[in-house]
């Protein structure tokens, strides 16, 4: 169902909603890395393409039923922000372990959110569970084609703004992100490398991947909470499997590693979903030797977080050499 010629409407769509992001050098101490900002997108990560472009394809009659989300708070804040744009209610289930600032940030969109104990898997239960109940349009945050679609936006920038891009490095929840950039990556340039890269405590389409069939893992905790998604999507699990070169895993601690020296040598703050594909390249999970972007895919992260993780890094003296 996906296709380069869904994104380039996609793209259309979300002119003058979505910010074309900045692809920036990391440092010049490394000189092959560059950095597709998505953390300086419009409510703090990519996830308003997809769900803009999700929400602007309901009839008319979907749309005066009001949308239903599930998430951890980036599609959340994504899906509110979209239904107020378009004039739309919005109902989001979010885990209880959301961080705060996702939970208020989608407050602040309007939206009416519905806090369930669990993961992402339980709130996608609940949210569907509700929009049979109510009668809500369901926008799922990765396993529908126009949410594909919008994120897939971001491939197309990147080979805009970095033509002799080598290799793209995405960070993996669901699996719309990957699903859509790399379609619109090898269809323009299909010798340019897509990796992905998940927490080593959820890798759900690492797992899948290497095993040629969907797979559903036992819960543990993550840094990585944008990315904390037990079972991956059928329809971005096909397409992982058609264009994806790679998927590669990395440790909690590298995660945390990652969001300090971003700061540290970008000035970026990333949530730890957006820094495991900084922290593939730094802990050498994929070839260095390729020019590479980095997508940061989102920077919601509490600051009470961030202090704990600085604090952490400097009392163990565990730096970067990288």
């Amino acid at each position: 169902m996906n296709s380069l010629e869904m994104i380039r409407n996609a793209a259309e769509t979300l002119r003058g909603v979505a910010r074309m992001t900045p692809v920036i050098p990391f440092d010049r101490r490394s000189p092959n890395l560059f950095i597709k900002a998505e953390n300086l997108q419009k409510t703090g990560s990519f996830k308003i393409r997809g769900a803009f472009n999700k929400l602007s394809s309901l009839t008319a009659e979907e749309a005066s039923k009001g949308v239903i989300a599930c998430s951890a708070g980036n599609h959340a804040q994504g899906v509110a922000f979209s239904a107020m744009s378009l004039g739309m209610r919005a109902v989001i289930c979010m885990p209880d372990y959301a961080p705060v600032m996702k939970i208020e940030g989608t407050r602040a969109f309007g939206a009416e959110v519905v806090l369930v104990p669990g993961n992402y898997d339980d709130s996608a239960k609940e949210a569907k569970r509700l929009a049979d109940e109510k009668g809500y349009t369901f926008a799922h945050p990765f396993n529908d084609p126009f949410v594909i679609a919008g994120q897939g936006t971001i491939g197309l920038e990147i080979l805009s703004q970095m033509p002799d891009v080598e290799q793209v490095v995405v960070p993996i929840g669901g699996g719309g992100l990957i699903s859509g950039v790399a379609i619109a990556i090898k269809s323009l340039k299909p010798d340019v490398k897509v990796i992905g890269v998940q927490t080593i405590n959820v890798p759900s389409m690492y797992a899948s991947f290497g095993l040629d069939e969907v797979e559903t893992l036992k819960d543990r905790a993550t840094i990585a909470d944008g990315i904390h998604v037990l079972t991956p999507g059928d329809l971005t699990f096909d397409i992982v499997q058609k264009y994806v070169d790679d998927i590669v895993t990395v440790r909690e601690s590298e995660i945390e590693t990652a969001m300090v020296t971003l700061m540290e040598r970008s000035k970026l703050v990333a949530e730890g979903a957006g820094a495991t594909s900084v922290a593939a390249y730094m802990y050498d999970r994929i070839n260095t030797d390729l020019r590479t972007v980095a997508i940061v895919s989102g920077g919601n992260v509490d600051i009470s977080t961030l202090k704990c993780i600085i604090e952490r890094k400097l009392s163990r003296r565990d730096v970067s050499s990288f």
